[in-house]
């Protein structure tokens, strides 16, 4: 159903995938050669979407100050007045710093609540820009750049049982590390923005018959619905064995007492854009921000209602301004 309204919104935005065209260009406009000059293209306004990175950079002497906050599930037990909409309750948080080490290398540092049996994590992220859109000029019709992060659960060692193993049962450091390796693709057709995001992410340690490595495709629409207000979809599709998927969600055949589903990470989020701020309201089913956690623990479903909150604001500080 998601993937569904998924391509509805592609199909239904197609209308304004029409390229803005530069009829009037000025002299200020042209390089030394007298051709027009061929200025990067804005495709998003931030580091990430919802749950992808996108491929926006920070730039040179440019840190970004990142906070963003999941909340409790929308609907259930007391969703109204016990847990007022899962307002009462944090799932996860990341607090984060983005600096730009060059025009086309960005440094990320970042401590991550958690969720569930892996928190208190620490991550460490490098994002390099391969080459960027361009307004006009052939070549430079998409945006591409690679993320790579890697996270640190420091949360101490808990020790499971063959029916309820945990996934913080380290043995040692290397269960403690979660890496995510992202490629990024995005162009911007007109007003609508576009991106893929093939990921490769792998967990340290996992419990019984569940998969250390899962290769997901994400994507990210974006479009207009107001001056300075936008919307936006964010989903990804985990590729996970039906071996696992069966193990956990076949009560009549597995061993452990862990039963769950594994559900696709979607997410619909509200972009304000004001002079100094971007601000998102968001709402996804998964209740973790690390790409190694959401791609691999989503287990929660949208139409049960256990779908939450949550919110991201960035704000951009200039340590180097460049001199005239």
């Amino acid at each position: 159903m998601k993937r569904i309204c998924l391509y509805f919104a592609l199909f239904m935005s197609s209308g304004l995938f029409a390229q803005d065209s530069l009829n009037n260009v000025s002299p200020a406009n042209m390089d030394k050669d007298g051709k027009e000059k061929a200025y990067p293209v804005r495709i998003f306004n931030g580091q990430r979407a919802i749950n992808a990175n996108t491929t926006e950079m920070v730039g040179k002497g440019k840190m970004e100050f990142y906070v963003t906050h999941y909340f409790d599930d929308f609907d259930g037990p007391g969703g109204v007045f016990t847990r007022f909409l899962g307002l009462d309750n944090a799932r996860d948080i990341r607090i984060a710093f983005h600096i730009g080490l060059s025009d086309k290398l960005d440094f990320n540092i970042a401590r991550i609540k958690g969720a569930a049996q892996v928190n208190r994590l620490y991550e460490f992220a490098l994002k390099y820009q391969l080459t960027d859109q361009r307004e006009s000029g052939p070549g430079h019709q998409w945006a591409v750049a690679l993320f790579a992060n890697t996270a640190i659960c420091s949360s101490p060692v808990k020790h499971g049982t063959p029916e309820f193993p945990r996934e913080d049962d380290f043995s040692g450091f290397s269960d403690r590390l979660y890496k995510a390796v992202q490629l990024i693709i995005a162009r911007r057709m007109g007003k609508v923005s576009i991106q893929f995001n093939p990921t490769l992410s792998s967990t340290g340690h996992v419990i019984p018959h569940d998969q250390k490595a899962i290769f997901a495709m994400g994507g990210v629409l974006r479009f207009p619905l107001f001056k300075k207000f936008n919307l936006i979809l964010d989903y990804f599709h985990p590729f996970r064995s039906e071996a696992s998927k069966n193990y956990f969600g076949d009560t009549a055949t597995s061993h452990s007492k862990l039963f769950f589903k594994f559900y696709d990470p979607f997410g619909v989020g509200f972009e304000i854009v004001t002079a100094g701020h971007v601000f998102h309201l968001n709402f996804t089913n998964n209740t973790e921000i690390l790409e190694s956690r959401f791609i691999h623990r989503t287990v929660t479903k949208w139409g049960k209602g256990q779908f939450r909150w949550g919110f991201t604001i960035s704000r951009q500080f200039e340590f180097n301004k460049h001199k005239k």
